[in-house]
């Protein structure tokens, strides 16, 4: 009986991660990242339930009641069973750091965008979703073997036109503004919680680089993707900018003063900064708000927003 309860949820969940890329693939819905997310998430679910029916652990919320289970029921009747949090946060879950903290990543940005409008995050997270499906790949076969592959349902979406360097500037800076705050001020506070080895995790976030290729035989123009090989100079090179790209930014506090007067808060001056750090014990390690570097004190992107939200309250 157990076998055939973890088969169902296995195939649930399997169609439930081909639908979640299927919708994320599609040019002509909108709020894709929105849906891939709560789709992939139910997907995972069912994946972790039938790999914990696998294993005989019980994933339904009960109490103990002496020697007796008293199972949580909803107020219909059926058996409450974990959350996905629950499921990742079990000692005998299978994942390791990264994609669980990946899973984390994804499960905080869907409590963000539950009951608000979003729009235009897709190239904001894009990289953690990518990741999401290929982690699914991969786990999926280590947990119940490689009959249950569901790789060639995982594909790469089709670009119709290049980015230059300058558009890709053009729609950083323009998601920077769509991107309600909320959910940046989540993505920084989330980040600054993991270290430099957690954040380059491809199972946290899978960043692919396209390079134009030059090719002096025919048959070579054919390949549309070139996997590099590790030993090879130029993915040395590729592996620096992708550290670059996520390492955490820095800001002197002068430079946080300045961008608070750019954005119109005059009265804000560097005695007033530091009355607001001082005033929330904002150099304490437990918050991450910043870092020293040799004498010198550097604030994190979360303090920025700590103090915009601070300069919007106090505006006179």
């Amino acid at each position: 009986m157990g076998r055939s309860v973890a088969n169902e949820l296995l195939d649930k969940s399997k169609e439930a991660m081909i639908s979640a890329v299927q919708i994320y693939n599609n040019p002509l819905i909108r709020f894709k990242s929105e849906m891939f997310i709560i789709t992939a998430i139910i997907s995972w679910t069912y994946l972790m339930h039938a790999y914990y029916r696998k294993k005989g652990v019980e994933y339904r919320y009960y109490r103990q009641r002496g020697q007796r289970k008293k199972f949580d029921k909803t107020k219909n009747g059926a058996y409450k069973h974990w959350e996905l949090e629950r499921c990742i946060n079990e000692e005998q879950s299978p994942l390791d750091k990264g994609t669980a903290n990946n899973l984390r990543f994804l499960i905080g940005i869907r409590h963000e965008i539950e009951h608000q409008k979003t729009d235009s995050i897709d190239e904001y997270i894009g990289a953690k979703l990518q990741a999401c499906a290929l982690n699914y790949s991969r786990e999926l076969v280590k947990m119940f073997g490689e009959e249950h592959n569901i790789r060639d349902n995982l594909s790469l979406a089709i670009q119709f036109s290049p980015i230059t360097p300058e558009q890709e500037s053009l729609l950083r800076s323009a998601s920077e503004d769509i991107i309600p705050s909320n959910i940046r001020n989540f993505i920084s506070t989330f980040e600054s919680e993991l270290d430099d080895e957690e954040l380059r995790s491809l199972s946290y976030s899978y960043k692919i680089v396209y390079i134009p290729m030059q090719v002096n035989r025919a048959n070579q123009a054919d390949k549309a993707i070139e996997f590099i090989s590790p030993e090879n100079i130029n993915s040395k090179d590729v592996e620096r900018v992708l550290i670059k790209a996520v390492e955490k930014q820095k800001f002197l506090p002068s430079e946080i003063v300045k961008m608070m007067n750019d954005e119109g808060y005059s009265w804000f001056t560097m005695y007033k900064h530091t009355q607001l750090w001082h005033e929330k014990d904002a150099k304490n390690k437990k918050y991450n708000f910043g870092v020293q570097v040799a004498k010198q004190w550097y604030w994190y992107e979360n303090w920025v927003y700590v103090v915009r939200e601070h300069c919007q309250r106090s505006d006179p």
